[in-house]
């Protein structure tokens, strides 16, 4: 698999709360190694298996894990020794992002191909790409213009459901159809900074989840076999990995239909969300409260955020009584994230109690000067046309999300946090109203 390249010279050293669960240094290299190869493997909606394919060799090392899989090629990890429960906990990531498909073949430079997933049409014209003809191979492309069908009045329309472009490659080459397509992006890297460093890579979302996720269960399982005293609590844990989720959930909805989690499942979604100014990178995991189509369910918002500020040790910002100063070092965010839809959204219109926790995201969906890009301004801001650029994430909060998932596992309130909170207060300050 390709290296990346680290131009840091620091190992990023994130602190946990003793009671939770101590991350060794080599082990936070490892996780960051898991991060890297993942997020650079080629995957596209229903073209996942070079990703599925890295997990399996992951899981051939680790028997101490057992995979299940649905009739739609979603899969479960579990912990082989765990008890199963009608109330297991999942941790869930989707295994695609977006990228392009081959369709048609009209010649050995020449190639039509399409679109699956979310990117304003400004980043197509004149994109150099790469179509992975093999495994380990690729050839570049230029995109060119988008190919239209004509509708019953003569009205030239987009192709649907996936939009399709004139794709000519720079040298001939032989390429079936199926074959991904991706952008043309440099190798992922590293780059150091006061925080601890920012990955730049080609698919943050959601390979950043899938591999925040596998590290999660890796630690509880063997957390499960120690002496700890944390171990005993550590139960029904399992990671979903669901596939197509950029071209409208597919994946998701296909598990949900069949009821493969069981009803009572506790399911914390997890994802890589655009970034703002109120919700930035180096700003901690994200407890996701909702999205643009729905509000997940509250009590396991409540519960997730519970274990959050057990770990930090204090709340995601100052309340108007404190100052940032007091703030604690590991830091965590509560935020709508209302930019975009998760999977989260899917599994609570099943009946399900779903919550996010998301890594606030730099070149959602690779497209770089996307403010500008929406404003109208790229040409001036920019002096061109809008490009895409890595997507990428800061490893302090990667190491958080970590953090949240394993403290998720060893202790997930069965109750939401704030109820037994008022609860507490009430006790205590009743006497006023007498």
């Amino acid at each position: 698999m390709t290296q990346a390249k680290n131009e840091s010279q620091n190992n990023p050293k994130i602190d946990t709360s003793s009671d939770i669960h101590l991350i060794s240094s080599e082990q936070r290299l490892k996780h960051q190694q898991w991060l890297l190869e993942v997020s650079q493997l080629p995957t596209a909606a229903g073209k996942e298996t070079r990703v599925i394919n890295w997990i399996n060799q992951w899981l051939n090392q680790r028997s101490y894990l057992s995979k299940h899989e649905d009739p739609h090629g979603n899969f479960e990890i579990r912990i082989k020794d765990a008890p199963i429960s009608d109330h297991p906990i999942y941790f869930t990531a989707h295994l695609d992002h977006p990228a392009f498909v081959v369709e048609e073949i009209e010649s050995q430079t020449d190639l039509n191909i399409s679109f699956r997933g979310g990117v304003m049409a400004d980043y197509f014209p004149n994109a150099k790409v790469r179509v992975h003809n093999s495994d380990d191979a690729f050839v570049f492309g230029t995109i060119l213009e988008e190919l239209k069908t004509t509708n019953s009045e003569g009205v030239e329309e987009s192709i649907k459901p996936f939009k399709r472009y004139r794709c000519i490659l720079d040298s001939p080459a032989h390429v079936s159809t199926g074959t991904i397509a991706t952008w043309d992006l440099p190798d992922a890297r590293i780059v150091d900074d006061e925080f601890g460093g920012v990955i730049h890579t080609n698919a943050c979302d959601d390979l950043a989840a899938v591999a925040a996720a596998i590290s999660a269960i890796d630690e509880l399982a063997q957390l499960r076999q120690s002496t700890q005293e944390s171990a005993k609590s550590i139960g029904d844990i399992r990671v979903l990995f669901t596939r197509a989720e950029e071209v409208g959930f597919i994946g998701a909805i296909g598990a949900s239909r069949d009821g493969f989690m069981p009803k009572g499942s506790r399911i914390i979604a997890l994802e890589n969300s655009r970034a703002f100014t109120d919700s930035p990178i180096h700003g901690g995991p994200i407890v996701r409260v909702g999205d643009r189509i729905s509000i997940f369910s509250p009590e396991l918002t409540g519960a997730v955020a519970k274990v959050a500020e057990r770990i930090a040790g204090g709340p995601a910002a100052p309340t108007a009584s404190q100052k940032m100063s007091e703030m604690p070092k590991w830091k965590w965010q509560r935020k709508l994230m209302a930019g975009g839809a998760c999977e989260a959204s899917v599994y609570c219109a099943y009946g399900y109690c779903s919550t996010c926790v998301c890594l606030p995201l730099g070149n959602y969906h690779n497209m770089a000067g996307l403010a500008e890009a929406q404003a109208g301004t790229h040409e001036k801001d920019f002096g061109g046309p809008p490009r895409v650029g890595c997507e990428y994430v800061g490893l302090d909060d990667y190491a958080g999300m970590i953090d949240l998932l394993i403290g998720c596992g060893i202790d997930l309130p069965s109750s939401p946090g704030f109820v037994e909170r008022i609860e507490k207060l009430w006790d205590s300050t009743q006497f006023v109203l007498e």
